[in-house]
């Protein structure tokens, strides 16, 4: 092989790097413009929030027709970069009734976490919020938990009274605080997660994959910056 050859060969390999370590960097800082930046959670008293038989969290205002599907781990990085780039985009969708948003959460990240249960633990939380019926509640709590407050995959980890505390700076009542803390729906949340996560296989051709969206039973590309808009026409 020519020193030429040598050189190109080398010089190519120094840019795929590059590449790679750009990549890396952009997915690791949640690199996205963030749509409609400073509107925050849903804040409509009017948004409420319902939790179904199934373990799926609906929020939204009565009699919405267009319903979004979403499928999220508490602990996955990608389901926080979703939130923080749509997540205010989506609320005032919801404020403005044109969307709800049908939450189906698993656990498959629970062994992520230094409590080898964060993720379950987090999705009793949400049950114990949603079950309270006020959706601009619901809306901060999920909007810090998977932002602010949300622990890094591999390391980090949230205790069942950190859950407590930021349901209640969400606004949530006492009664909300004692379910999560004392764990109340951790049996059930664990049942639903399992019931989500074979939810998601039949509609995603048998891959776990999360964030997952879907409308009417089709996936949407979340990485579609208009997505949001689209289905809210």
């Amino acid at each position: 092989m020519s020193n030429k050859t040598t050189y190109a060969l080398g010089g190519v390999a120094v840019v795929v790097v590059a590449l790679i370590v750009f990549a890396l960097f952009r997915w690791n800082s949640g690199d996205g413009e963030i749509r409609n930046d400073g509107y925050g959670a849903a804040h409509d008293p009017a948004v409420s929030v319902a939790l179904d038989s199934d373990g799926a969290i609906v929020l939204g205002k009565p009699g919405v027709t267009k319903t979004v599907e979403l499928y999220e781990d508490p602990i996955c990085p990608a389901c926080g970069s979703l939130e923080r780039i749509y997540g205010q985009e989506i609320a005032q969708q919801l404020d403005e009734g044109k969307i709800a948003v049908r939450y189906r959460l698993v656990n498959f990240l629970d062994e992520q976490s230094d409590s080898k249960d964060y993720s379950t633990r987090a999705i009793a939380a949400n049950e114990c919020v949603a079950q309270n019926g006020d959706g601009v509640v619901y809306s901060k709590f999920h909007e810090q938990l998977f932002t602010t407050k949300q622990p890094t995959e591999g390391s980090g980890d949230l205790s069942n009274t950190d859950l407590a505390a930021i349901a209640t700076a969400a606004g949530a009542p006492a009664d909300v605080a004692q379910c999560i803390t004392t764990g109340a729906r951790l049996e059930s949340a664990g049942n639903h997660a399992e019931a989500a996560l074979t939810a998601l296989k039949a509609a995603n051709d048998g891959k776990v994959a999360t964030p997952s969206v879907f409308i009417n039973g089709n996936k949407i590309d979340w990485n579609d910056q208009e997505w949001v808009l689209t289905a809210a026409k």
